[in-house]
This record gives C-alpha cells, structure tokens and sequence, in this order.
C-alpha cells in the first residue's frame, strides 16, 4: 500500500503565526502578511529554523487529525514564538520597498474621497 508523508510540525507553525499577528498592529504587520506570498516566507523561515516532525502514513487513512506531535516537538514550541517574531522583522525588512508599495498607509476617515466631494 502506498504511503503518505504528513508534516507534523506545519500546522502548529501556521497556528502560532496567526496567534503572534494578532498581537502585531493591524498595519503594517497584519496587513503586509495577509499577502499570500509573505505569509508563505514566513511560515518558510520559521520551519528553517525549527526542528520538523514527520509520519508516514497509508493513503486513504482518515487517522490525520488523530496523530499527535511527541513532546520534542513540545518543547520546539517553546521557542517557535522567538523564531516568528524574529521572520516577521527579517522579511519585512527584506521587502522594505515594495511593502510599502504594496500596502498603503491607513487614513483617516475623514480624509476620505467621499467626503471631498459631498
């Protein structure tokens, strides 16, 4: 039967990143990793930094959401919110220039068009 490879440690990455930005202002943290592609490197420089755990499994098997990390993986975790924070500030910095394109700066209400023009 074939076999399939699960990444253990995916999910838990892509839970504590969304758990960080939540404590990170909405701009320009929140609004620059809502990209798609800078979301992606994060998750990709926080699993390069962190110790991954795999399972194989046979195909077809409901068992996914039943497979529990060891403990190891626990104690990554630990530091996983050190690895976020530091990717968040490196791929930011990294992309200075066309997130500050790509994401413009809040106004005010007031300062709207609508309100130029009656």
């Amino acid at each position: 039967m074939t076999k399939s490879i699960i990444n253990l440690t995916m999910p838990l990455v892509v839970s504590e990143i969304e758990h960080v930005l939540e404590g990170y202002p909405h701009y320009p943290y929140q609004q620059a990793f809502a990209n798609p592609d800078l979301h992606q490197e994060l998750i990709a420089y926080v699993l390069t930094h962190i110790h991954s755990e795999y399972v194989a499994i046979n195909e077809g098997t409901q068992q996914i959401n039943t497979i529990q990390p060891s403990s190891d993986l626990a104690e990554t975790q630990s530091c996983l919110d050190s690895f976020i924070h530091q990717g968040i500030h490196s791929i930011l910095e990294q992309h200075q220039a066309s997130t500050d394109f790509q994401v413009p700066e809040e106004n005010d209400g007031y300062l709207a068009a609508s309100h130029w023009f009656g």
